[in-house]
């Protein structure tokens, strides 16, 4: 089948330059802001990193400047998903390997006019999704001490694609991604450094956002955080279980836009990078629940991951700041 043809160079050009080390941030358009934030702040466990005129930011437990930015818009869909990488010269590497390859930039290499600054770009992947790689953003020292248990970083993002084997192709071949598993030819597994997975990409009907995971410390904590989520009323829509590929353990939540969110933690680590071979997996209900504890996902929360169609940048409704 195609997904086990499909060949990933692990030395190719992109993957040399474009130094992405990972995952940063995701930013998320909200026609709900006020609500939204409240949400993250009062009942996620996150805590404010600053608020502009077009947005609000909200970081972890760990170091990370933001791992969550809101943006008013009068719908839900991706504002922009960011990577580190290894300094300036690879931010000004990765420019130049980009437009030799005929992709434009939405912003060429500058320092980053929001909270955390740093020096970076951004770009357009094949369905207009925007991409930010960034390095020296401004870190919280030693992050900080949560009164009650929270997410230390972000994990990965899960994205709904209609071109699955033309977006697994940018992802791999130009920006140095790696394959860790496949499900069937219905999802694919990425990763940029040991971690199992930074991005999920779901084959679907079109673009958007399926999920975004949060890195919980351990099972105690993903525990804590649904003792803590119900004792604010909030009961888990789909979990706790763990799932096969990247052997994570997993809880997840619709937040009060309707974005689906996941409690992570044990996930895998590959240990040796250049030796690890993609497995594939059935798409059976083990796949998804290796415990069988959490059963199928219901049809709603099968809705919420589909999400709403996403145009990305090729509309007018998305401030760039």
């Amino acid at each position: 089948m195609s997904y086990e043809r499909t060949i990933h160079r692990e030395t190719c050009r992109g993957a040399v330059l474009m130094k992405i080390q990972d995952i940063r941030h995701v930013g998320l358009l909200s026609p709900v802001i006020a609500t939204h934030a409240r949400f993250y702040l009062e009942v996620w466990g996150l805590r404010s990193a600053g608020e502009d005129r077009h947005a609000r930011y909200l970081h972890g437990a760990l170091t990370e400047h933001h791992i969550l930015s809101l943006h008013q818009a009068d719908r839900c869909g991706l504002h922009h998903l960011a990577f580190s990488v290894d300094g300036r010269d690879a931010v000004d590497a990765a420019a130049t390997e980009l437009e030799r390859r005929g992709i434009t930039l939405l912003a060429p290499p500058d320092d980053l006019d929001e909270p955390g600054g740093g020096y970076g770009l951004r770009f357009l992947d094949p369905e207009n999704r925007c991409i930010e790689l960034s390095a020296g953003v401004a870190e919280h020292p030693n992050g900080w001490s949560a009164r009650k248990v929270g997410p230390r970083q972000l994990c990965h993002v899960g994205l709904n694609t209609r071109w699955f084997k033309q977006t697994v192709a940018f992802y791999t071949e130009i920006l140095g991604f790696r394959v860790s598993d496949w499900i069937e030819n219905q999802m694919v597994f990425l990763r940029c450094d040991r971690r199992h997975h930074v991005i999920v990409f779901n084959r679907a009907d079109y673009a958007s956002v399926n999920h975004v995971a949060y890195v919980m410390a351990n099972v105690d904590d993903v525990m804590k955080g649904v003792s803590n989520l119900r004792a604010q009323g909030q009961e888990p829509d789909w979990g706790p279980g763990r799932h096969g590929p990247g052997n994570n353990i997993f809880c997840y939540y619709k937040d009060p836009a309707g974005y689906v969110n996941e409690f992570s933690s044990d996930i895998e680590y590959i240990e040796d990078d250049a030796t690890h071979k993609p497995a594939v997996w059935r798409r059976v209900p083990e796949t998804s629940d290796l415990w069988g504890t959490a059963g199928a996902p219901s049809p709603d929360v099968r809705q919420a991951m589909a999400g709403d169609p996403d145009p990305g940048w090729a509309v007018e409704d998305i401030n760039a700041d």
